[in-house]
């Protein structure tokens, strides 16, 4: 089940909808990277492709295998 999530980006609201596994992904890589939420999201908004919930998952999966290698 995805679940809705409003953050402010780039100055502007707006809505990420993601399963919990990746919610609580996004969140410890925020953490990580020494960033808020709201300031990795604007990161991954900026070079993004398609929609903002799939770049956030190719996002995380790719950080994932960089971290197997």
């Amino acid at each position: 089940m995805t679940v809705k999530h409003s953050l402010t980006i780039a100055g502007h609201a707006t809505s990420l909808t993601l399963e919990p596994i990746f919610w609580d992904a996004l969140q410890a890589a925020a953490t990580a990277e020494g960033k808020s939420l709201a300031a990795l999201v604007a990161e991954i908004d900026e070079a993004r492709t398609t929609n903002l919930s799939s770049a956030v998952r190719v996002w995380l999966f790719q950080r994932a295998l960089a971290a197997a290698s």
